[in-house]
């Protein structure tokens, strides 16, 4: 597996064609969920990419700056290829997203809307409630902060 995490402004045609066709298969059509994907914030955003070792592209994320979506740094948009969650991509996704984060914007708290059944996931990568639940999309959420310890 390889990641690379671009800014939208240097990706190639095909590999954004390759992020939003992912985003589509898990949270449009897997989860049956039609929502307006293209939000105008990826334009915003550095993308991760992961792929395996053939190159095809298994799990992505979006990163946002502070004051894009909160007042915090952001991650978003965490998908893996269905054919691909036996192997935990998404702690990869995380990890990498999360150091990242700290080599960009070092002591950077960072924010999430995670759905909710993903919480203990995300708990493990240093998340936690901050007891905000609504509805996204009719998908219970639970908005969640990792506070970078600054002492």
């Amino acid at each position: 597996m390889t990641a690379q995490i671009l800014p939208y402004q240097k990706l190639s045609l095909d590999d954004f064609h390759n992020i939003i066709q992912l985003r589509i298969a898990v949270f449009v059509v897997e989860q049956n969920c039609p929502y307006q994907d293209l939000d105008g914030k990826d334009k915003k955003a550095f993308h991760l990419m992961l792929k395996n070792d053939e190159g095809k592209l298994v799990g992505t994320a979006r990163i946002l700056p502070a004051g894009v979506s909160y007042n915090e740094v952001s991650i978003g948009r965490v998908a893996s290829h269905p054919d691909h969650r036996k192997e935990q991509l998404g702690h990869a996704i995380m990890t990498v997203s999360m150091q990242f984060i700290q080599d960009l914007w070092p002591g950077s708290d960072v924010r999430i809307s995670a759905q909710s059944h993903l919480c203990a996931y995300y708990a493990k990568h240093g998340f936690v409630k901050t007891g905000k639940e609504y509805l996204e999309d009719d998908i219970p959420h639970s908005e969640m902060l990792f506070v970078f310890n600054k002492s």
